[in-house]
């Protein structure tokens, strides 16, 4: 018998998909960007991007997450010796320190897992020949050692400031939540009823128990703060030592 599969399970199909789309497929050397299309799923746009099979005579198409500043028609290059152009794909380990980069892999192959949503970038911090690894921030803030081996994109992600526009009107969180998942609108526990959450029910809205929970309570029972190291706002002010060289 012969299977056939779906374009989804060759990770092709919508731009919603969840599968291995839009990330980096084959070591290429020229891609040239046709077009620049909207993903429902995601606030970063994606760039329809068009290169030669290496392995078939014939043209292929794939989606990859957009830098901020790529055009339609613009070749994008891929390899060592590529130049630190914006939209351009490097090994981390061939970008001078402080190279602002997007879409960069977590080990060396894997298609790009770090700084992918809308305006989101790391910094190549320093570089160590030796054991062929890079330091570089992630957009948590976070410091994190990786394969120099590993790819990146040069610039950052389209799409940043997103976020800085307020919602205002619930219609526009119904069509955004839609489109994601469906966890809008949010009912709060203490508006419901004892049977429906641990903190509903009472005269007045109120809680009526300890808000932390452990970390083994059992489903149903486990809301609130859940394994807490504490609670509250911070008070005080934060002493800072500096460290003798």
């Amino acid at each position: 018998s012969v299977h056939h599969s779906s374009p989804e399970q060759w990770g092709q199909g919508s731009t919603f998909i969840w599968g291995v789309i839009h990330r980096f497929r084959c070591a290429v050397d020229i891609f040239w960007v046709l077009d620049i299309i909207h993903d429902p799923g995601r606030g970063a746009p994606l760039a329809k991007i068009a290169f030669r099979d290496p392995y078939r005579f014939k043209k292929r198409t794939e989606l990859f997450i957009a830098a901020e500043g790529i055009h339609t028609g613009q070749f994008v290059y891929c390899g060592k010796k590529a130049q630190l152009n914006i939209g351009n794909v490097l090994p981390v380990g061939t970008m001078p320190e402080g190279t602002i980069v997007c879409c960069l892999e977590e080990k060396p192959g894997d298609r790009g897992k770090l700084a992918r949503a809308s305006g989101n970038y790391a910094t190549v911090i320093s570089h160590n020949p030796e054991t062929k690894k890079t330091r570089v921030k992630l957009p948590s803030g976070s410091k994190k050692v990786i394969s120099s081996a590993n790819r990146a994109v040069v610039g950052i992600v389209a799409g940043g400031g997103r976020i800085d526009k307020p919602i205002l009107k619930a219609g526009r969180a119904y069509h955004k939540y839609k489109a994601k998942r469906n966890c809008w609108p949010r009912v709060r526990g203490v508006a419901m009823n004892p049977v429906e959450h641990p903190f509903g029910g009472g005269n007045h809205q109120h809680i009526g128990k300890p808000s932390t929970i452990r970390r083994d309570a059992p489903a149903g029972r486990k809301v609130g703060l859940i394994a807490a190291r504490r609670t509250g706002r911070l008070r005080g002010t934060k002493t800072v030592q500096e460290k003798e060289n």
